[in-house]
């Protein structure tokens, strides 16, 4: 299964605003190639992108849980830590949950990532 590389950017919340009002006035037209997810900061990307987020990605990969309550045996994290964390990856269109049995089954949307960031991402 060929995984999606998210494009993602970094800036500012002040510039972020800016660039949706000029989107909702129709001033500006987001290009295709333009990431879909903005982080204010590399510090706050690095957060979401951390190390022990790529390996809980990859036990999800590489194990395919049917619950979170399979995915804190095989990561030894508290359920609702995992919770926390897989909820903030799919806001971000990392992951996905979805229900199945009763059970919320996370599923790994992406594991590429390209940065854009500096004047030219804004």
């Amino acid at each position: 299964m060929k995984m999606k590389t998210i494009r993602v950017g970094i800036m500012s919340k002040e510039q972020y605003k800016q660039r949706t009002i000029e989107i909702a006035k129709g001033l500006y037209k987001p290009r295709k190639d333009e990431p879909k997810i903005w982080f204010e900061s590399v510090k706050s990307m690095a957060q979401i992108l951390s190390n022990e987020n790529q390996k809980l990605l990859q036990v999800i990969l590489n194990n395919n849980p049917q619950s979170l309550k399979e995915l804190e045996e095989l990561t030894g994290r508290a359920k609702s830590n995992l919770s926390r964390t897989l909820k903030t990856l799919e806001r971000y269109g990392i992951v996905k949950l979805h229900k199945e049995k009763n059970a919320l089954v996370p599923e790994v949307k992406a594991t590429h990532f390209k940065v854009e960031f500096g004047p030219e991402a804004a």
